[in-house]
C-alpha cells in the first residue's frame, strides 16, 4: 500500500516551536474544497460507483458470450476495455472508501495517497488492454472473417445506453476528483466506441466488408489511448508530489504577498494528500516587533486565501523579518 506519509517535505519540521508551526485545525475543514470545488459527496459517488460497476460488468459478460459465439474482434476488443474499466471503477471505489479511513501514527495522512496510486494502476491496466488489442487486429486485418453484423450492432447499442446512464452519474463530479473524472472519461469514451461499433455492425451487415471488425477494434485502441494518457501524466505527476493541476505557485505566492503584514513568503511546496486535498508548507516572513497575536489572525487570514486556491491543509512556518529569513 501506499507509503502515505513520506509526505514530509524537508520543510515541515524545520523548527516545531509550538506556535511557530501551526497545522491547520477545523477552520480549513469547514470550507471543504474552497470556493470553486465543492466536495464530493461520498454516499453519491459511492452509488454511482456501485451502479457503474454492476452494469457494466453484465454487459463485459455479454460481449464474451456474444463475441465468442460470432467470432467478432471489435466485440471481444471492446469486452477486455470494459472489463478494464470495470477494474478501474472498482479501484477508485476502493480507493475513494479509503479516504474516510482516519490517519495513524504510521500513516499520518490515512490512505489517502490511494486515490493517487489507483488512478497511476488505472492508467497501466489500460496501456495494457490495448497492446493486446492492437496486436489481435493486425493479426485480423490479413484474414478477415465472416461475422453478423447485425448481432454486432445490436449488442454495441446495448453498450451506448449502459455506458450512457453510467456517464451521467459521475457527470456531476468529475471536476473534483480525478479518480471520478477517470470514470466519467472511460465511461464517455466506451459510449462513443459502442456507437461506433453499432455503424460498424450495420455496415457489416449491408456490406459484408468483414475486415471493419478490426479496423474498430484499432479504432477503439486509438480512443483509450487518448483518455488514457491523460490520466496516466496527471497521476504521474501527484505520485511524484507533482503541484496538483490548476494551481500555480506564482499566484500563490503573488496573492499571499499582498496581505498586509506579509514581508516575505517563499519556500512553497505544494503536494496532493489525495485526488481531492492538497498541502502547502511555506515561510512566512513577518515584521520582528508583529504581536502573537497579529501573527495568529495573519495566519488565519492566508489560510482562508489557501482555501480560495484550493489549499486544504497548510503549516506557516513564522519568521521575523532581518533574522536568517532574508538568506532564504
Amino acid at each position: 500500500m501506499a507509503h502515505t506519509h513520506q509526505h514530509d517535505h524537508p520543510h515541515t519540521h524545520t523548527h516545531d516551536h509550538s506556535h511557530d508551526h501551526v497545522q491547520d485545525h477545523g477552520h480549513d475543514h469547514g470550507h471543504g474544497f474552497g470556493h470553486h470545488h465543492h466536495p464530493v459527496n461520498l454516499e453519491k459517488v459511492n452509488r454511482a460507483f456501485v451502479i457503474g460497476i454492476v452494469l457494466n460488468f453484465l454487459f463485459v459478460i455479454i460481449e464474451v458470450i456474444v463475441g465468442l459465439a460470432i467470432h467478432s474482434l471489435s466485440l471481444l476488443s471492446d469486452a477486455g476495455h470494459n472489463l478494464a474499466d470495470v477494474a478501474s471503477l472498482a479501484m477508485a471505489l476502493i480507493a475513494i472508501r479509503l479516504l474516510k479511513i482516519k490517519p495513524t501514527e504510521k500513516y499520518t495522512y490515512g490512505y489517502k495517497k490511494t486515490t493517487i496510486l489507483v488512478a497511476l494502476l488505472n492508467a497501466a491496466i489500460l496501456l495494457i488492454s490495448l497492446g493486446a488489442i492492437g496486436y489481435e487486429a493486425v493479426h485480423r486485418l490479413m484474414t478477415p472473417e465472416p461475422l453478423p453484423g447485425k448481432t454486432i450492432a445490436i449488442v454495441a447499442a446495448i453498450g451506448i445506453v449502459i455506458n450512457a446512464v453510467t456517464a451521467l452519474l459521475f457527470m456531476r463530479d468529475r471536476e473534483n476528483d480525478i479518480n471520478v473524472r477517470g470514470a466519467f472519461l472511460h465511461l464517455l469514451s466506451d459510449a462513443v466506441v459502442s456507437a461506433a461499433l453499432v455503424i460498424g455492425g450495420i455496415v457489416i451487415a449491408f456490406t459484408h466488408l468483414f475486415w471493419i471488425d478490426s479496423v474498430l477494434s484499432l479504432l477503439v485502441a486509438i480512443v483509450i489511448l487518448f483518455s488514457t494518457w491523460q490520466l496516466l501524466r496527471d497521476s504521474l505527476r501527484l505520485s511524484l508530489d507533482g503541484v496538483p493541476q490548476g494551481i500555480e505557485i506564482k499566484k500563490i505566492r503573488d496573492t499571499i504577498a499582498r496581505v498586509p503584514g506579509v514581508k516575505d513568503f517563499h519556500h512553497i511546496h505544494v503536494w496532493a494528500i489525495s485526488t481531492t486535498e492538497n498541502a502547502l508548507t511555506a515561510h512566512l516572513c513577518v515584521d520582528r516587533d508583529a504581536s502573537m497575536e497579529f501573527i495568529e489572525k495573519l495566519k488565519h487570514t492566508i489560510k482562508h486565501e489557501l482555501l480560495h486556491q484550493n489549499i486544504q491543509h497548510a503549516t506557516l512556518e513564522i519568521e521575523m523579518e532581518n533574522s536568517p529569513c532574508d538568506e532564504c
